[in-house]
């Protein structure tokens, strides 16, 4: 396996709790633990009805994304594992999916696409398979497309850790 990695992951991005009811996923991020509810997002096509949090701010906030599914029965399950998946910011998104797929990564299908929160994403496959035997190891995960204001302050952050 190439040792040079082409793209950088800076930090986390989000983290996505799915249950079957996303009122009692608020109770405790939103009532309790004070989260801001900074957006929502449905999609039948993704099987999802989602409140977006926030935890923290500016760049280097973190998005907590609580989940419940559209249709209980269908698919995707964004219930049936209650931490649904992990968001990775990327500094570059094609580069990383070009590179990791001749890697032997496997991709979820869907390719790059617009997220909920407005960026580029594209998620790894939970489980490898003989094409392309390197997955989530059971974990979702979502590559996300950093913006350049948050590129600038984890290379500050990293600078400052540096020096």
């Amino acid at each position: 396996m190439t040792t040079t990695r082409p793209f950088r992951v800076l930090g986390v991005q989000q983290i996505a709790i799915g249950g079957p009811d996303k009122q009692r996923l608020r109770k405790l991020w939103v009532d309790v633990f004070g989260l801001e509810v900074t957006g929502t997002f449905r999609s039948e096509r993704e099987n999802v009805d989602e409140d977006i949090c926030a935890l923290g701010a500016g760049p280097l906030k973190v998005e907590v994304d609580l989940m419940q599914p559209i249709d209980p029965n269908g698919k995707p399950a964004v219930h049936a594992t209650p931490l649904n998946h992990i968001g990775l910011w990327i500094d570059d998104l094609p580069v990383a999916v070009k590179w990791l797929g001749e890697q032997g990564v496997r991709f979820a299908p869907g390719g790059i696409r617009k997220g909920a929160a407005g960026f580029d994403i594209c998620f790894i496959h939970p489980k490898g398979n003989e094409d392309s035997p390197i997955g989530g190891e059971g974990v979702l995960i979502e590559l996300v497309q950093a913006p350049p204001e948050v590129v600038k302050a984890f290379s500050a952050l990293a600078q400052s850790a540096i020096i």
